[in-house]
């Protein structure tokens, strides 16, 4: 079962099939025919016209989200197999995330985004130090953990109330879970917690219902993917430990 796992978490396959996986869900949903301009976003742009709405100054903000999509997928598998190009990836992926969630209401994300920016920047930090092994959970992983949840609610809320935006309590409460869930997940990857990805397991699970209560079957798949791949790197980080140097 350990020799399985580490092939299927270092697999160039299943690399491919993330992408491959996440490119058809955000075309499925239209994705590329999104566009933003004055502060107001365009769902459904033909093809055809997304040029010459580009030339008339509107972002192709679906574009750059599937771009985007598809690249924070990479960076996932890259950090599960313990490369820190992954981490590298990640710096740049969270500044096109944080814009787009920005344009999409959250406007918390102006304070939220830079807070995780700063971790991935550590974490590729931490991680070319030669001492920088997979370690096991300690009282400071808990403590991790309760930290970076009171602080997504703190930050999530602040950041609503102070740059406007959604500020209804449901949409808050669930960007907060999700935001903390990450930041957890973010510091303990840097650490390189063997229980690191279970953080992922919650995140991607969460996700997961919350799409099928809303019937976005498309994301649906692509959580089942996330969570699938967060699950089997879990296993991989605690019995199979740190990769061998190449």
């Amino acid at each position: 079962m350990k020799p399985i796992l580490r092939k299927l978490v270092q697999s160039p396959y299943l690399d491919v099939l993330g992408a491959l996986l996440i490119f058809g869900v955000c075309i499925s949903r239209d994705f590329h025919g999104t566009t933003y301009q004055n502060g107001v976003i365009e769902f459904g742009t033909p093809i055809s016209h997304l040029w010459s709405a580009m030339m008339s100054g509107a972002f192709p903000l679906g574009i750059v989200s599937i771009i985007g999509a598809v690249f924070s997928v990479l960076s996932t598998r890259l950090i599960g197999k313990q490369n820190n190009l992954g981490n590298i990836i990640g710096v740049f992926t969270t500044i096109t995330s944080g814009s787009i969630d920005y344009m999409f209401g959250n406007h918390s994300a102006v304070i939220t985004y830079p807070v995780t920016f700063f971790i991935m920047v550590f974490a590729v930090n931490k991680w070319k130090q030669r001492s920088s092994l997979i370690r096991n959970r300690d009282q400071n992983y808990y403590l991790i953990l309760l930290g970076s949840m009171l602080l997504g609610f703190t930050l999530v809320y602040l950041g609503a109330y102070h740059f406007g935006g959604k500020t209804d309590h449901g949409f808050l409460i669930v960007v907060s879970i999700v935001f903390g869930l990450s930041l957890g997940g973010n510091i303990c990857s840097a650490l390189k917690y063997e229980e690191t990805w279970f953080s992922w397991v919650l995140y991607n699970f969460v996700q997961l219902i919350k799409n099928v209560i809303q019937l976005n079957l498309a994301n649906v798949v692509k959580y089942i993917f996330y969570l699938f791949n967060a699950i089997i790197t879990l296993f991989d980080w605690k019995w199979n430990r740190d990769v061998e140097p190449t």
